[in-house]
């Protein structure tokens, strides 16, 4: 058995109620801190969408219908994202990161996040032709998730402390690498 097909659109603004939606799903906000609320999701994606901000934000579609999101960005245009994993590990020049929700409980389980992933991690070096590693710290609790990027063609690159999203989770996470 292949691959599910996955395609991948940039996000529009017609699409944030859809990711509030997402994001106020019991087993998303479990592991994806983001506040549901329409303003906070308008704050939060909005300067995406505008291209102001240099984060990239696609939908995952499945036949067309859109099953959950991934950004793809820069650890050089995210300064804390890169202090606190460079804490952890060694992060290359001109790597890339990832983070990535499954919004529809039924689209869970059949393979859609690791093609997501793979995708976004194609795109990501496409878009970027300098950059050779795309890098993507887990909480060590969210099996799926780590599992997911293995299955997508990640290595485990390094374990430790960082911040956790959620706060009663502790702060052990991993770290996957992709290699171009």
């Amino acid at each position: 058995m292949g691959s599910p097909d996955v395609e991948l659109r940039p996000l529009s603004r017609a699409d944030l109620p859809l990711v509030s939606r997402w994001l106020a799903e019991p087993l998303v906000a479990r592991w994806w801190a983001d506040d549901p609320a329409p303003e906070a999701v308008e704050a939060e994606y909005g300067p995406t969408v505008d291209g102001t901000d240099p984060t990239r934000v696609y939908l995952g579609l499945s036949d067309g219908e859109p099953f959950g999101l991934i950004q793809v960005w820069r650890f050089a245009d995210e300064p804390d994202s890169y202090a606190e994993l460079s804490r952890v590990c060694h992060v290359p020049p001109g790597a890339l990161g990832i983070d990535y929700l499954i919004g529809e409980p039924d689209a869970r389980g059949r393979g859609l996040g690791t093609a997501m992933i793979a995708a976004a991690v194609a795109r990501g070096f496409a878009d970027h032709p300098d950059a050779d590693d795309v890098l993507v710290a887990v909480a060590l609790g969210n099996e799926a998730s780590w599992r997911a990027l293995r299955r997508a063609g990640a290595v485990w690159y390094a374990e430790g402390e960082m911040a956790p999203d959620n706060p009663a989770d502790p702060p052990d996470h991993v770290v996957h690498r992709f290699r171009r």
